[in-house]
């Protein structure tokens, strides 16, 4: 059975066997079927590729259709509100990454916030529904956006949520289980010796990282036999400010801790000046450890223990797998999206200062 036969039994042709046809790769296939003229594809590799996609009958999905037809060419990332990029050191990186990312493969870039969008959850499926943007990405995802995620996904429009908000599946840019580390880091301060560990959450529990972290806290104490405390847990909202005033809030309480697992550096930091203030040293009377080791993380006082993650390698395959999905393609993990590390620095007393 020739090749040309098998195909013709398929009822859908992939961009690959374009490409084949075409002699040129999947990327001129889909920068031609997208219409992306900034590229600089010559008219006659142009002309190539349509016919090659018309003898095989290759018909793109229906976003891809849509960009072929005249669509925006516009990436939207969804955030949940604009000041988080005043105080927050992840998110920043992150969008970096996504705008270089989509300026390289030809795509404008549109920033949202939930927020402006208006309150009720699911406010940037009217977004979606003016087709003023072909993709969306979303970064820090709260509980109550899931379902409208979903009901995006089971109408074929290209949305990647960063994080693990959602059930491993064909949209979902991330690091490795937010579960699985923080219950890295909480079982580390238990292996020194730690029996009460507060925490510190980088914002309310409606956010699924949160809940993910929060989780892997828990898991870690129960395993050792560590009941958790709710006395231990604050909430703090993004910024390092808020760290300090929920690290605070947790010293008013007069509930004994030795070690703090703060849910991201950003509000270690603050926790970290609080502590200091209230006559606590770290790490000789509380360790503390962070979460995604953002540039400053060294020069904290003492140098911060964390876990490193890369919102760079997450930002440009968030990119990559909406591009695959615009061009109706299957898509390979990048395994660099999902690797951590746990950095092991002075502030969790494992490590000798000097």
């Amino acid at each position: 059975m020739t090749d040309d036969t098998i195909r013709r039994r398929r009822s859908t042709p992939t961009s690959s066997e374009v490409a084949e046809r075409a002699g040129v790769s999947r990327t001129t296939v889909s920068f031609v079927l997208n219409d992306v003229r900034s590229m600089n594809i010559s008219e006659a590799t142009r002309q190539k590729v349509l016919q090659a996609a018309a003898e095989l009958g290759y018909e793109p999905n229906a976003a891809a259709r849509s960009l072929a037809g005249g669509g925006t060419g516009t990436i939207a990332v969804l955030i949940p509100r604009s000041d988080h990029l005043h105080v927050d050191s992840f998110l920043p990186r992150l969008l970096s990454a996504v705008n270089d990312r989509c300026h390289r493969y030809g795509y404008k870039v549109l920033l949202e916030a939930a927020d402006d969008l208006g309150k009720a959850p699911g406010a940037f499926v009217n977004l979606v529904r003016s087709k003023r943007v072909d993709g969306l990405v979303i970064a820090n995802m709260r509980s109550a956006e899931r379902p409208f995620v979903q009901q995006l996904k089971q109408q074929g429009f290209p949305v990647v949520v960063v994080g693990n908000g959602l059930e491993p599946f064909y949209g979902r840019a991330s690091a490795a289980d937010d579960t699985v580390t923080a219950h890295r880091l909480t079982r580390h301060l238990i292996e020194g010796g730690h029996r009460h560990i507060a925490h510190l959450a980088y914002a309310s529990a409606d956010y699924e990282n949160v809940a993910q972290r929060l989780a892997g806290y828990r898991r870690a104490l129960q395993e050792a036999g560590i009941a958790p405390d709710p006395a231990l847990l604050a909430h703090a909202d993004i910024s390092a400010h808020s760290g300090y005033l929920a690290m605070q809030r947790l010293l008013e309480r007069q509930v004994g801790f030795t070690a703090l697992f703060a849910g991201n550096d950003t509000v270690a930091f603050g926790a970290m000046r609080a502590l200091v203030e209230a006559g606590r040293r770290i790490p000789e009377d509380v360790a503390v450890v962070g979460y995604d080791d953002i540039p400053l993380a060294p020069f904290a006082c003492p140098p911060l223990t964390t876990m490193r993650v890369d919102p760079l390698t997450q930002g440009q395959e968030a990119v990559d797998i909406l591009r695959a999905q615009l061009g109706g393609e299957p898509y390979q993990r990048s395994e660099a999206a999902y690797e951590t590390e746990f950095i092991l620095r002075e502030s969790c007393g494992a490590v000798k200062r000097g």
